[in-house]
C-alpha cells in the first residue's frame, strides 16, 4: 500500500478534502514561516499582489471575498501585516467605511519570495499528479473549481445534487496556488 496507509479507502470526499487542506496549510505555514508569514497571511499578501498586478486596489472586503476569508479575519491579518511593515491600510476617499490595502515595498519583496517558495512547495506536493503543470493537476484544479463554484443551500449548507457550475478560469494567479 502507498504512504496513505492512515487514510481509509472508505473515507468521504469531505474528509479527504479536509485532510488535504490541513496537510497543505501546515506545509505552507512551514515554508513561509522563515519569511515571517503564516499561511493565512501568505494567502492575503499573495492575493493582494496578484490583484495589484491586475490593476485592482481592493478594499479589505473585496480581498475577503476573493480569498474566502471572513472580513473580520482579513481585518485582523491586515493589521498585523501593517504592523510588520508589509502593507498599508488607508481609508477609501470614495467610501469612508472602506479600507484599501496596498503592499509596501518590503511587502512586495517578501511576497515575491514567498510566492517563489510556495511554487516550489506546490511542485513537490503535486508531484504525484505530474507536478504543477501536469495534466492531472490541471484536471484536479478544474474539479476543485467546480466544487468551489457550486452554491450551497443556506439552510443545510449542502450543494445541489445536480446542476452546473461556471467553468473555472484557465489561468491561475499566484494567490490561487496555496
Amino acid at each position: 500500500m502507498s504512504s496513505a496507509k492512515s487514510v481509509s479507502e472508505n473515507a468521504t470526499p469531505g474528509f479527504l478534502v479536509w485532510r488535504l487542506s490541513t496537510k497543505w496549510r501546515v506545509a505552507v505555514d512551514r515554508a513561509v514561516g522563515p519569511l515571517g508569514l503564516t499561511h493565512a497571511q501568505y494567502s492575503l499578501v499573495a492575493s493582494l499582489y496578484g490583484m495589484h498586478r491586475a490593476g485592482e486596489h481592493p478594499s479589505q472586503r473585496r480581498l475577503a471575498d476573493h480569498t474566502g476569508l471572513e472580513p473580520l479575519y482579513v481585518s485582523k491579518l491586515a493589521r498585523s501585516l501593517e504592523t510588520a511593515g508589509l502593507l498599508d491600510r488607508t481609508r477609501d476617499p470614495a467610501d469612508p467605511r472602506a479600507v484599501r490595502l496596498t503592499l509596501t515595498e518590503d511587502g512586495r519583496a517578501v511576497t515575491r519570495r514567498a510566492i517563489s517558495v510556495v511554487q516550489g512547495l506546490l511542485e513537490q506536493l503535486l508531484a504525484p499528479l505530474g507536478g504543477l503543470d501536469g495534466e492531472r493537476t490541471r484536471a484536479f484544479s478544474r474539479e476543485l473549481a467546480v466544487l468551489l463554484d457550486v452554491p450551497l443551500d443556506p439552510h443545510t449548507g449542502a450543494g445541489p445534487r445536480s446542476g452546473t457550475a461556471a467553468p473555472p478560469p484557465d489561468e491561475h494567479s499566484p494567490e490561487e496556488q496555496s
